[in-house]
């Protein structure tokens, strides 16, 4: 059995990170990361678009705004000392006519509020900024930057390693068991036993947290984000990021332009039920996760109260005109021509049972172990923080 001062379920961004700041700050200690796919950041963090974000959108004060504006630098610092190519390429928020404006005035504010550098523009300096953004307003953020997460994930092992922590692949955790002094994880990797414990699992995570015997009270429904990327013929038509106003009764920020940090610009993505929690593909059906998902009361209740924009949101799922309408309200001179289809992602949402999308992290704490049981938009960009936040939290016990 391994013997360990923490074990971390989850090998994503947020897990990695998390090991990572604890090697920083205790060298010397032990820290296990068990990931339960043959590599790391192979579901959310592998299908991350890439974008650092600014904390624009976030309610001042939340959980979300604070770890995203001091996760954002911290990201940025450790990108440029490890040699990770970064862009500050800056990104567009676009109010498309009139009925935007309300809205875009709210979320200027919001960016102030949160400290974040932004400038209300105007169409003139809108078309010079991105000439073929359609628009009556927007928003410059020009701090907004990209970056490749699946690299960053790669640096954070190589340095969770040369501190002689571990990462175990192939390490399903199936089972805790609590003991006085330690909790030992029972995994497809081996047995683990750890004196505290933290969980990042993601798409899991409901589960993960139910097997340290505590239940988050509410539940996570897959949403597929479906994309495409523009032809290298096409690409003039976004120069960077081009957003659109969200809608603020989803955490979901609608159809928009992304420039990669890799080359290229993906388009997407919509939000469609997945029918397997790990379902890439409209063919990917898993009985066990639909039949959790259509028999839990807070997706019933989301569904009754949105299932026009769900039927909307499916329409353009399969009919390729309808997701190219969308984007045209964006940028009108994309054509269907103009995308290739690419990889889709699919997105953790919490859904209490009351049916409301829960949007912030949620924490939640059992005797040895530290359940992360929420990690939506924007957790890559905000993950050192979010885990110099929870190592904080295990030093006091680990004195």
């Amino acid at each position: 059995m391994i013997q360990t001062d923490v074990a971390v379920v989850g090998g994503g961004i947020v897990g990695l990170a998390m090991a990572y700041q604890f090697t920083q700050q205790f060298p010397g200690r032990r820290v296990v990361v068990l990931e339960k796919e043959a590599i790391v950041a192979a579901h959310q963090t592998g299908h991350n678009s890439g974008v650092m974000h600014s904390g624009i959108y976030y309610k001042p004060g939340s959980l979300k705004a604070i770890n995203c504006r001091a996760g954002k630098q911290a990201m940025e610092a450790f990108c440029a000392a490890e040699g990770i190519p970064i862009e500050i390429c800056g990104k567009v928020i676009v109010a498309i006519d009139e009925n935007d404006l309300s809205a875009l005035d709210r979320l200027f504010e919001r960016g102030q509020a949160n400290g974040v550098r932004c400038q209300m523009i105007d169409t003139v300096r809108l078309k010079e900024l991105e000439p073929y953004a359609a628009g009556v307003r927007a928003i410059h953020v020009p701090e907004t930057g990209i970056v490749d997460y699946r690299r960053v994930c790669q640096r954070f092992v190589e340095r969770i390693c040369e501190r002689d922590g571990r990462v175990l692949t192939g390490a399903r955790v199936t089972a805790m068991t609590h003991r006085p002094d330690c909790v030992i994880l029972h995994s497809a990797g081996g047995d683990v036993a750890a004196k505290f414990v933290v969980t990042c699992a993601g798409l899991q995570c409901d589960r993960v947290t139910a097997l340290s015997g505590q239940r988050l009270g509410s539940q996570i429904v897959p949403f597929r984000g479906e994309y495409f990327a523009l032809k290298p013929s096409a690409q003039h038509l976004c120069r960077n990021l081009i957003y659109p106003v969200p809608d603020a009764r989803f955490p979901f920020l609608g159809v928009h332009f992304t420039r990669l940090i890799r080359g290229g610009v993906e388009c997407g993505p919509n939000a469609v039920l997945a029918f397997a929690r790990e379902g890439y593909r409209k063919s990917d059906v898993n009985l066990t996760d639909l039949a959790e998902t259509l028999t839990y009361r807070g997706f019933l209740r989301l569904a009754g109260k949105y299932w026009r924009m769900g039927l909307g949101e499916l329409w353009r799922s399969f009919n390729k005109r309808a997701f190219v309408r969308a984007l045209q309200r964006l940028v009108p001179a994309i054509r269907a021509d103009d995308l290739d289809p690419i990889p889709a992602g699919v997105r953790a949402q919490l859904v209490a049972r009351d049916g409301e999308l829960v949007d912030d992290l949620v924490i939640r704490e059992v005797e040895r172990v530290i359940n992360i049981g929420n990690t939506p938009s924007p957790a890559a960009t905000a993950s050192l923080n979010i885990a110099k936040f929870i190592v904080e939290r295990l030093a006091g016990r680990l004195a």
